[in-house]
Order: structure tokens, then sequence, then C-alpha cells
């Protein structure tokens, strides 16, 4: 098996069965704020436009490339994982591709001589309410492709091992903390924890689909931009969220890992277990990127300064009202996401320099903000709004937020709610993150707290407790409306008729007498 690095998560694998067109991604995404790193835009892309099958895992767009794909033969079979919702076979349909092969997820498809199986991941969580990873393999190599998915049951994928080689992301691609007015100590803090934690959540899928051989792929971007242009890790700063691969081999060389570098254009020959990699340029050449990546960015910019100006000039020019629109755009939303409403139940603000906008999903209106008290403010340039208004963006996470082209302030802790109605602005969007949210209620999920087993989501408004409960003296306390319940009873001393579950576990006669009696 040959696989043929392209940059991020791209790759062209070429099998005894045909060849796969893997998450090619060559046009900055996200309003230019992020471009591949290393550079990929002197690769013949003529090359990789006739595969026999094409493999899409999400529809972010370092991995939908839209401009790319117009080019790539409509001929291609598309690989297409077992999602909840179509938006990405219409996104491909759209662009004129027309052969599907369906798959099911953790199934094996048979294909001639090659094999794929594609794990689908599909909580409104995962990407852009969806992310796959797939494996590759025929007669001489198994290949993993596991790209930035985190699939919550692993045994499911290493139960397809052994693995020739292993593609996975280990850095940062998100907007937190580095978009949030932390303090600079508290910054620095969870950026700290987020570099490492994501790198050490990647080197626990190293070690268990234990892979012959380890790529690390799928990032981290550059930022090009002037006013992103600090979130790049120039010196390998312990609180940048960005670490290149280099910082990660490193890790897997410590652990005694067989991991290599690829860089775009990097052929990997990959059979029965042995690796052997052929580079495109001389190792001075290959490490230039990584050595003095100041230098090599401050060119990178310099050739990509004229299409960032066309970008940003791109945007909107005004015209619109925007809290009009946006009334008429999300109240009709909202009044059919009551469990979503209740999930935030407050007021979010988009702040646009000259006025403000605010969504109260208690009263489920827009309105324009009057000093109420916020749970979540996002100070955003007017044009970039603007822009989504115009283009009738449908996921404002994945575009937007994850442009990085914002300051976020929010009160407590992580909200997911006020993500995921950012990702769900069509009225499908949102009956699919509904419907998800109550398939959720009606399993019952719980949590263990100080000896007690509960339910998860609050009787009254269907608050998290895990999040915003606490126990003391044996009460029930819900931070978000301030409601507390009698754990000995589970009757609610603030209303009646609403009884929380709860169950005492903690191994000895706890505060309502026998363990284990169910309240």
């Amino acid at each position: 098996m040959r696989v043929t690095f392209l940059g991020h998560a791209g790759l062209f694998v070429e099998t005894c069965g045909g060849s796969v067109l893997c998450d090619p991604w060559f046009t900055p995404a996200y309003f230019g704020s992020w471009f591949p790193f290393p550079r990929n835009d002197r690769l013949p892309l003529d090359s990789f436009t006739s595969p026999d099958y094409l493999y899409v895992s999400h529809l972010h767009r370092d991995h939908f490339d839209r401009e790319f794909l117009a080019r790539v033969d409509r001929r291609a079979r598309v690989l297409l994982p077992e999602f909840r919702v179509p938006f990405l076979e219409r996104a491909l349909r759209e662009l004129g591709f027309e052969h599907f092969v369906r798959t099911q997820h953790a199934k094996a498809v048979e294909l001639d001589d090659l094999e794929i199986t594609v794990f689908a991941m599909t909580a409104p969580s995962d990407g852009p309410l969806g992310d796959s990873a797939i494996v590759i393999a025929d007669d001489s190599a198994r290949v993993l492709n596991q790209n930035d998915a985190r699939p919550g049951d692993p045994a499911e994928i290493e139960a397809l091992g052994p693995f020739d080689a292993h593609f996975l992301q280990f850095s940062g691609a998100s907007w937190f903390p580095i978009a949030y007015d932390f303090t600079a100590a508290e910054q620095s803090r969870l950026a700290s924890e987020k570099r490492a934690n994501g790198m050490d959540r990647a080197e626990r899928y190293v070690a268990m689909m234990g892979a012959a051989c380890v790529f690390p792929s799928a990032g981290p971007p550059c930022f090009l931009d002037d006013e992103l242009w600090m979130l790049n890790d120039f010196d390998g700063e312990a609180d940048n969220i960005f670490p290149d691969q280099t910082v990660f081999l490193a890790r897997l060389h410590q652990a005694g890992v067989d991991a290599r570098l690829v860089v775009p254009g990097t052929v990997v020959h990959v059979d029965s277990g042995t690796s052997t990699v052929e580079q495109p340029a001389s190792h001075d050449a290959l490490i230039e990127p990584f050595r003095d990546k100041r230098a090599y960015l401050e060119q990178y910019r310099a050739d990509w300064k004229p299409w960032l100006v066309a970008e940003r000039d791109s945007w909107s020019h005004g015209g619109h009202d925007v809290v009009a629109e946006l009334k008429s755009w999300f109240e009709p939303l909202l009044a059919d996401a009551p469990l979503t409403r209740s999930g935030i139940d407050g007021h979010v603000l988009l702040h646009l320099g000259d006025i403000g906008v605010v969504i109260d999903f208690v009263h489920g209106e827009v309105r324009e903000w009057n000093g109420e008290e916020l749970v979540y403010r996002l100070d955003v340039d007017r044009a970039l709004v603007e822009a989504c208004i115009e283009r009738r963006l449908d996921d404002w996470v994945n575009s937007l937020l994850l442009s990085c082209r914002f300051r976020a302030h929010r009160r407590g802790p992580f909200n997911e709610y006020v993500h995921t109605f950012f990702k769900s602005l069509t009225p499908e969007r949102m009956a699919y993150v509904e419907a998800h949210y109550r398939e959720r209620l009606r399993r019952g999920e719980t949590f263990e707290r100080d000896g007690w087993r509960l339910q998860r989501r609050c009787p009254h408004r269907q608050a998290d407790l895990s999040r915003f409960g606490t126990i003391v003296d044996g009460l029930l306390h819900c931070a978000v409306h301030d409601w507390e319940w009698d754990l000995v009873t589970g009757r609610c001393l603030t209303s009646d008729g609403h009884e929380v579950t709860c169950e005492w576990i903690g191994g000895e006669a706890g505060p309502a007498g026998p363990p284990g009696a169910a309240r």
C-alpha cells in the first residue's frame, strides 16, 4: 500500500483494490484564518483528482474543501459514513458526486480487493453533527486513518487490528481558551492543560491501537493573518495549544513508539507491518518549517497576502438590520428548541461594536441588548456576522467560532448547549439536536457524587446536575435556579411535583438509612 501525505489530514491511498482520496484540504478555511502547515500549495494537485474512492470524514472546512473537491472526478465513489443527518451527502451531491457507498458503523465493506470500515460518531458534540474514522485494508496492509475523530468506544476500532500504520490528530483545533477574556495567568494555565491533554489523549489512542508505525497528522493549522499571527507556536511554548508534529514525535519516541514525520508530498510504503518513508526533500528542507517557523511563516504569509486582502474584502459591506434579520431567523428555531433553551436558560450576547444583539433563551426572543445579565458574550466584527447572514451559514461554530476572530466571555463553566445551538441553525438541524436530548433524557443518564447516584438532568429545567449540582448536609442544590431536594426522600423543597431520582451507594448506612436504598 502506498500512502501520499497531502497535508493536514489529507491522504491519497493507493491499494490493490483502487485509490482512496481522504480529506484533501488546500484552501484556507474559516474566513481565512486557518492555513495548512506545512504549506501544501506547491503539490501537483492534478495527481490526486482522479481517485477511485473519495472519503470525507466530516464537514469541517479543513476536511471538506469545497474548492478542491470541485476539481475531483465525479466518477469517484464516495465512502459515506453512517451519520444520522444527511448534510455531508447533500453537500457532496451539490458538487456533482452521485456514486455513494453507504457504510454502516464499524462494519467492513468489501470492494473487490479493498476492504474499508468506517466508524461514525453521531452526537451533536461530534464535529459538525458528525465525525468519523476509517480503516483501509488490502492484502498488503491495514491502515487506520483516525484524522481528528475521538471515538468513545476505541475498542471497536482496536478489534480490527493489528494496524500497520495509524494517522491521527494530536494538536489543538479550537478557540478555547485563546478567544476568552481570562486573566493572563488563567489563560496560560488553561492553555497548558489543553496542550498537554490533547497530546495525552492522542498518546492513549496510540497505545490502544498499537499500530506498527504512527504518523502524527490532522494539524496544527497555522495563522497568517496579522490579527491571528500570535496564535502560532513559534517557540514550543508550554502554553500554546498548537504544538507541531516534532513536539508530539518527541513524546512518542520517548515512549518507545515507532513514529515518523510526514510533510506534504511524503510517500509511505506500507507492507506487512513495515513502513518505508520516502521524503520529498532533503533533511534540511524537511525540517525547515519546524526549525525556523517564524521565517517560514513570514514567507508563507507574504505569498498569500493578496489572497488574505481579497478574503477580508469578501466579508459583508453592511446594509443589514442585524437585529431584525437574526430575530426572523433564530426565533422560530428557539420555539422548537425547549431542551436547548433550558440547557442555556439565560442571555447570550453578540456584541458587534455599534450594537448588541441578545438571544434570550428563557423567553425565546431576539432583541437589541439593554444591559441584561449574560451567560455568554461574543465580541465579533459586525462584518463577519453579516457575512454569516448573507451566506445563511447553518453552523456558526464550525465557521465563525473556529475562525478565532472574536473575543468571548462566559459565566461559569463550558455550556455545551450554547455551542450546539450555534451549530444547529436550521429547523432540520435543531430537530436532530432536540431529538438527541430527548433520547438522552429517556435513557435516564446518571452520575455519582459524594456517595450518591443521581439523575443527571434537573427535574426543573433539565440543567446538567453533574455540572451545576452540589450536595451539602444531605441536600442537593441546583445552582441554575437555586432549587433544592432532600436526598433522603427525593422530595423537592422548592416546588411540589419535581422529585429527583437518587440512590445512596456509599457502602455504609447513609443519610437515608440502609445502603443501596433508592428514592
